[in-house]
C-alpha cells in the first residue's frame, strides 16, 4: 500500500488496557518494571543496549539498542499492553517515479527463501489472529508492520516478515503481476491487443484519478526539487513501465539490507525473545554496509517560485465554476530537531485549526473557496518538515486575492500574537490524547516515530511529551513573541516559499489515455513476432500459475483450537437519569468519561431525513447559548476531547425489516471537566444557534467538498452502499445518510444561493431528536467516579427537561415495535430487559436494481450485494465463514492477481452478503466473477484447511481489542448481549463444509435470492446500451 507519510503527532492515543494474559508471560512484575533492568552497555542477543528511559507520560519503558554486527537500530517499547506490535523499516530514496520502492514492497510479500508459497502475505491473514498486517511505502522509507495478542502467533508472523524482507524470491513472475507487464488483453487470446497490466500499475492510476493526491505529490515535487523529494516514489503510472525487474533485485539488494534498516517492538512480550528470534533468523547472516540512502537537506532558495498543473474536472464539486486549487508552502526545518518540530506542529494548528485561527477566520469565512487545500498546515514526513496554506474551491480570478490574504494574515499574526485561551486549549488536547486509550496504540507510535528516526533523529526523545509541553511553556514565559518571531522567520522571511495553483482541465483524462497510448505504442511498435510470441507465452504461464493450486503447507498457521471458546464479558449497570436508562460501564479509563447517547428518529417527517447528515455535521458548529461558533469551538478544545453528532442506522439482529434510526451524541472529558462538557450538552440542547447563515454556509461548503473529495478513496463503500439500496430498509436509510444520494443532496444544497429553506429544517429537525422522550445513555468511567458522573448525568437531564415531547411516527407503513432486548445484566427499566423501539416497513418489498455512475477516473469500483438474512439467524455465521473463504481463496486469486484490481472481495453484514472490488480495470467481467465465485462456493471446491483459515480469520476481527472507551458498546447500541456474542461464537466455531455449500445453494445462486449490482466508474459503453442497467 503506498501512502504519503503525515505529521502524526495528533495520532497519539494512550494506554491500552491490559489484555488477557497468555500463561507463559512472565507474572512477576510488569513489562515496564522489567525493562528498566536492562543497563547501556549490557549485551543480548549480538544487541548492545544504548539507552533505557522511563517515560511515565505513555506509561512505558523505552530501550534503544544496537545490532553488532550490522549496526541495525532498534527501539523495544515495553507497556502493559497484549496487543503487541513490530514493525521494520527501511529508508529507500528512489530517484525516479519508476515506483520501485512500492513495488519492492509488493513483491518481498510474494514468496520468499523459507516460505516461498505465491503470497504468503496474504495466506497469512487467515492463518492468524492478527490485529494489523500490512507495509506501507512512504516518500522516503517502507514499513512492514504487524500487531497480534496471541503470543504464539507473534512468533510465526515474525518469521515470516522477516524472511519476506532480507530474503525474498523476488520472482520476474511475481514483479510482472504486482508491477506491470505486456499482455494481450485476454491473455488466452493471442491476437487481442496488447495492453499494461499489472496491480501497482492500476492502483497508481486510481492513486492519481483523486485531484487532490495529484496535487499533494505535486506540491511535494515541486518543494523538494533537488533529491528523493522530487520524485514519485508511489510510481507515476506512465513512469512504471520503464522499470526492470533487473533494477528491482538492485534496488533490494542496496536498500534492504539490516544497516539500512530500524527494528521497532512494542507491547508486554519480553524483549530477549524477540531479540534471540531477529538474530537467528536474520541478522546473523549478514555483516555491517555503508548503505548510501541519506537525504541530503534540501537546498533552499534565494527567492521565491511559483508553479501550475491541472487536472480532472469533479462532476460533483459544489461549484462546478470553482474547481481551482492555490496554496503556498514553506520550506521548514530539519525534523530531527524534535523541540523545534515540536512547536511548529502546535504553530500549524494554532493558525489553522478551528474558526478562532486567523487563517480559518481569513480564507474560509469569506467563502471565496469550499475548503482548505488538500495539503494544510505542518508536515513532518519528509527529512525537512513544510507548512502549507491555501484553498480550494476558488475562482481563477479569485487565486490572487487568496495569495494576498495569506500574506497579510501573517503579518498580522506577527503583530497581534495568539489568544492565551487558544495556546491553552491546544495544551489541554495533547493531555487528552496522552490518556485517551488506544487499542491500536503500538501502531500509532510506530508512525509517529517513523519519519524522525528514518533520518537519524532520536526516538525517544520524541516520546517525551511532557517534557516538550513543559519546554514550551517555559519558551512562550520567557519570550511572549516566541510563536511571532517563529511566524516571522519561518513565514514572513522565509525565501523558500513555493505558490503552487490547479485548475481543471476538461480534457484531462483524455490526455491521460492518450499519454498511455503513446507509451504502449512506444513499447509495442519495436516488438517482433518473436517477441509478441513470448508475451503470450508468459501471460499463460503467468495465468497458469494464478490458477494453480498453491500448497501453502510451508507457511506457520494457528490452529481452531489456539482460539478461546469463551470470549470475555463486560459487565454493566442499567439506571435511569431524569427518566432515561443509562448504561454505566465502569472502565480503567486513566481519568477520562466518555459520554454517549442515542437520539431517535421515528417521529422525524420523511421530507427532513435527507438533512439529518448535515444536521448532526453542523450542530456542534454553530453556537450555542452565550457562545458564538467561536467561543464554542474553543470551550469545547479548553473542556472536552471532542463532541460529534452522527447518524446511525442500526439493522435489528433478528428480523431483516426491521431498524433502529438515530442519531448517537459522543464526546469525552478529563474527569475535571464533567460538569462543563453537559453544559455545552445544555446549551446545545436548549438554544443551539441555527440563525447563523453565513456560518452555515461555510460549513455546507467544506462538507460538500469533504463528500466530493473522498469518493476516489473509498468508492467500493459508496458502490456496496448502492447495491444494497434496493435490498433491506436499513441499508436504504443507510444509503440517504451515506451514500451517493447523500453526496448528490450536499452538492444542491451547496449551489443554493438562498440557505433559508435548510436553516428552517433544522429546528424542525431538533425539536424530535434532541428530545429526551427518545433517548437512551451511556457512560464509561472509572469506579471512583461513576457516582459522580450519574449525579452530574442526572442534572444534565433536569436542564434538557423543556425539551420533552410527544410526537407519532409519520408513515402508516411504519410500525414502530417496542422491542425488549434481552436483559443487560444489573436491572432495567422493565425489569427484564430494555426498550429499543425499532421500526418495522410493512410491506417493504426488495427489488433487483442495477446502476451505474459516470464518474471522472479511469478504474471501477465493483459491487453486488444479497439479502440475506441477519445478525441472530443461524445462517449468519456459515455466511460470514463464506465471505472470508471466498475472499482469500477464490476472488483475490480471480479480481486482485488476474485481474489487476488493487482489491476485492466478499463481506457479510446487515443482513446482505456483499462482493465488491476497489481500483479496479474491468466492470461487468467483475460481476462474473463474482457470480463465478458464487458458483466455486457450491461445488464445494475448498478443503477443512480453508475452513479453518477463514474461522482464524474471522476470528480476528470478532476478538479484536476493544479499548475502554469503547466497552459495552455493541450492548447499549444493538442490544446484543455477552450471551448473543457467545451464542454467535458458538455457531462460528461449527460451521462446517455441509453449512457452507447449504449457505452458498440457497443464498448466492442466481434466482434464490433478491440481489442488486453498483457500478462507479469511467464512461462505459457495453452498460450504456444495456436497458438492464440504470445510467447515473
Amino acid at each position: 500500500m503506498f501512502r504519503q507519510a503525515e505529521a502524526i503527532c495528533r495520532k497519539l492515543r494512550c494506554l491500552s488496557s491490559p489484555g488477557p494474559r497468555h500463561a507463559w508471560r512472565l507474572k512477576s512484575t510488569s513489562a515496564r518494571e522489567r525493562a528498566l533492568q536492562y543497563q547501556p552497555g549490557q549485551s543480548i542477543h549480538g544487541f548492545t543496549v544504548k539507552e533505557v528511559v522511563s517515560v511515565p507520560d505513555l506509561f512505558l519503558t523505552a530501550v534503544k539498542l544496537t545490532h553488532d554486527q550490522t549496526g541495525a537500530q532498534y527501539l523495544h517499547a515495553a507497556r502493559d499492553d497484549s496487543n503487541n506490535l513490530f514493525s521494520v523499516q527501511l529508508r529507500t530514496t528512489p530517484r525516479d517515479s519508476t515506483g520501485v520502492p512500492h513495488i519492492l514492497e509488493h513483491t518481498v510479500l510474494c514468496g520468499s527463501e523459507r516460505f516461498p508459497c505465491r503470497d504468503p502475505f496474504f495466506k497469512m491473514l487467515n492463518r492468524s489472529l492478527s490485529t494489523f498486517m500490512n507495509a506501507f511505502t512512504a516518500s522516503d522509507y517502507t514499513m512492514y508492520p504487524f500487531s497480534t495478542q496471541n503470543s504464539k502467533d507473534f512468533q510465526n508472523l515474525l518469521s515470516v516478515y522477516l524472511d519476506a524482507v532480507f530474503f525474498p524470491c523476488l520472482r520476474e513472475q511475481d514483479f510482472r503481476q504486482e508491477g506491470w507487464r505486456l499482455e494481450n488483453e485476454d491473455p488466452q487470446d493471442p491476437s487481442s491487443p496488447l495492453v499494461f497490466k499489472g496491480v501497482v500499475f492500476n492502483e497508481m492510476k486510481g492513486a492519481f484519478s483523486d485531484s487532490e493526491r495529484v496535487y499533494g505529490q505535486q506540491l511535494q515535487n515541486k518543494l523538494f526539487p533537488d533529491h528523493t523529494y522530487s520524485v514519485v516514489s508511489g510510481g507515476e503510472p506512465l513512469d512504471i513501465p520503464d522499470l526492470t525487474w533487473e533494477e528491482l533485485r538492485r534496488f533490494h539488494a542496496t536498500h534492504y539490507h539490516p544497516s539500512n534498516a530500524r527494528f521497532f517492538t512494542y507491547g508486554d512480550l519480553p524483549l530477549e525473545q524477540h531479540l534471540q528470534h531477529i538474530q537467528q533468523e536474520a541478522l546473523s547472516r549478514f555483516d555491517r554496509t555503508e548503505p548510501d540512502t541519506h537525504v541530503p537537506p534540501q537546498p533552499t532558495w534565494t527567492s521565491p517560485r511559483e508553479d501550475h498543473v491541472t487536472c480532472g474536472p469533479d462532476p460533483l464539486a459544489p461549484d462546478p465554476s470553482k474547481q481551482n486549487t492555490v496554496c503556498m508552502s514553506y520550506l521548514l526545518g530539519d525534523i530531527t530537531d524534535t523541540f523545534e518540530a515540536f512547536t511548529l506542529n502546535l504553530l500549524s494548528s494554532l493558525l489553522m485549526s478551528g474558526p478562532s485561527s486567523p487563517f480559518y477566520r481569513a480564507l474560509l469565512e469569506p467563502k471565496i473557496g469550499s475548503d482548505f487545500s488538500s495539503v494544510v498546515g505542518y508536515d513532518g514526513s519528509t527529512r525537512q518538515a513544510s507548512f502549507s496554506i491555501g484553498l480550494q474551491g476558488t475562482a481563477e480570478e479569485d487565486i490572487e486575492r487568496v495569495k494576498r490574504i495569506i500574506t497579510q494574515t501573517i503579518q498580522e499574526v506577527i503583530a497581534t500574537g495568539f489568544e492565551e485561551e487558544r495556546v491553552e486549549a491546544l495544551l489541554h488536547k495533547i493531555e487528552i490524547q496522552m490518556k485517551h486509550q488506544s487499542t491500536s496504540f503500538g501502531l500509532a507510535l510506530a508512525s509517529y516515530i517513523a519519519s524522525c528516526w528514518n533520518h537519524d533523529g532520536d526516538p525517544v526523545e520524541l516520546l517525551k511529551i511532557g517534557e516538550l509541553v513543559s519546554r514550551f511553556r517555559r519558551c512562550l514565559k520567557e519570550n511572549p513573541r516566541f510563536l511571532q518571531d517563529k511566524v516571522q522567520h519561518y513565514l514572513q522571511d522565509n525565501p523558500h516559499r513555493l505558490t503552487l495553483s490547479m485548475s481543471p482541465d476538461e480534457a484531462y483524462l483524455e490526455k491521460q489515455a492518450l499519454a498511455e497510448r503513446e507509451k504502449l505504442q512506444r513499447k509495442t511498435q519495436a516488438l517482433t513476432e518473436r517477441d509478441r510470441q513470448e508475451i503470450y507465452d508468459k501471460g499463460l504461464e503467468l495465468l497458469a500459475a494464478q490458477s494453480k493450486p498453491q500448497d501453502a503447507s510451508c507457511l506457520p498457521a494457528l490452529q481452531v483450537s489456539d482460539i478461546q471458546r469463551i470470549s470475555p464479558t463486560t459487565p454493566v449497570d442499567m439506571g435511569t437519569a431524569g427518566g432515561v436508562a443509562v448504561q454505566y460501564c465502569e472502565q480503567p479509563t486513566n481519568g477520562m468519561l466518555y459520554f454517549r447517547a442515542m437520539c431517535s428518529l421515528n417521529t422525524l417527517p420523511e421530507d427532513l431525513k435527507v438533512y439529518v447528515p448535515l444536521f448532526c455535521s453542523v450542530l456542534t458548529q454553530l453556537g450555542c447559548g452565550s457562545l458564538d461558533y467561536r467561543q464554542q469551538a474553543q470551550q469545547m478544545e479548553l473542556k472536552t476531547g471532542g463532541m460529534s453528532v452522527s447518524p446511525l442506522v442500526i439493522p435489528d439482529s433478528a428480523h431483516l425489516d426491521m431498524y433502529e434510526q438515530g442519531v448517537l451524541l459522543f464526546s469525552s472529558c478529563l474527569e475535571r471537566n464533567v460538569p462543563d462538557m453537559f453544559g455545552l450538552w445544555s446549551d446545545i440542547f436548549n438554544s443551539p444557534r441555527f440563525d447563523e447563515e453565513e456560518r452555515l454556509r461555510v460549513l455546507v461548503m467544506m462538507s460538500a467538498q469533504e463528500l466530493a473529495n473522498g469518493i476516489s478513496y473509498a468508492g467500493h463503500t459508496y458502490a456496496m452502499a448502492r447495491a444494497g439500496r434496493s435490498l433491506t430498509p436499513a441499508a436504504a436509510l443507510q444509503e440517504t445518510f451515506g451514500g451517493m444520494e447523500q453526496v448528490k443532496f450536499m452538492k444542491r444544497v451547496a449551489e443554493m444561493s438562498d440557505l433559508s429553506p435548510v436553516l428552517r429544517a433544522l429546528p424542525r429537525i431538533k425539536k424530535h431528536i434532541l428530545n429526551p422522550n427518545n433517548m437512551r445513555c451511556a457512560v464509561n468511567a472509572t469506579p471512583h467516579k461513576m457516582s459522580a458522573a450519574a449525579g452530574q448525568l442526572e442534572s444534565f437531564m433536569k436542564d434538557v427537561a423543556g425539551n420533552r415531547r410527544s410526537h407519532q411516527t409519520t408513515r402508516p407503513t411504519i410500525v414502530e415495535v417496542q422491542t425488549t432486548r434481552p436483559p443487560y445484566g444489573g436491572g432495567c427499566l422493565t425489569g427484564s430487559g430494555c426498550v429499543f423501539a425499532v421500526l418495522q416497513e410493512v410491506g417493504f418489498q426488495p427489488c433487483q436494481m442495477k446502476t451505474f455512475y459516470t464518474m471522472g477516473f479511469p478504474v471501477n469500483f465493483v459491487s453486488e450485494s444479497v439479502r440475506t438474512v441477519p445478525f441472530r439467524h443461524a445462517d449468519y455465521a456459515s455466511l460470514c465463514i463464506l465471505a472470508r473463504m471466498m475472499t482469500a481463496k477464490y476472488l483475490h486469486g480471480e479480481i486482485r492477481e488476474k485481474g489487476g484490481a488493487y482489491g476485492g472481495g466478499a463481506r457479510m453484514g446487515g443482513g446482505l452478503f456483499s462482493f465488491y472490488s476497489y481500483r479496479d480495470p474491468h466492470s461487468v467481467q467483475t460481476l462474473s466473477a463474482f457470480r463465478r465465485g458464487a458458483d466455486w462456493a457450491r461445488s464445494g471446491s475448498f478443503s477443512q484447511q480453508d475452513i479453518d483459515e477463514a474461522k482464524l480469520s474471522v476470528f480476528s476481527a470478532v476478538d479484536a481489542p476493544v479499548a475502554p472507551s469503547d466497552k459495552g458498546m455493541g450492548r447499549f447500541l444493538n442490544g446484543v448481549t455477552d450471551e448473543a456474542r457467545q451464542a454467535h461464537r458458538e455457531r462460528l466455531f461449527a460451521v462446517s463444509e455441509k453449512d457452507l455449500v447449504d449457505v452458498a445453494s440457497r443464498y448466492l445462486g442466481i434466482g434464490q435470492q433478491t440481489s442488486a449490482a453498483a457500478i462507479l466508474g469511467p464512461e462505459n459503453e457495453t452498460i450504456k446500451k444495456d436497458p438492464s442497467w440504470i445510467v447515473k
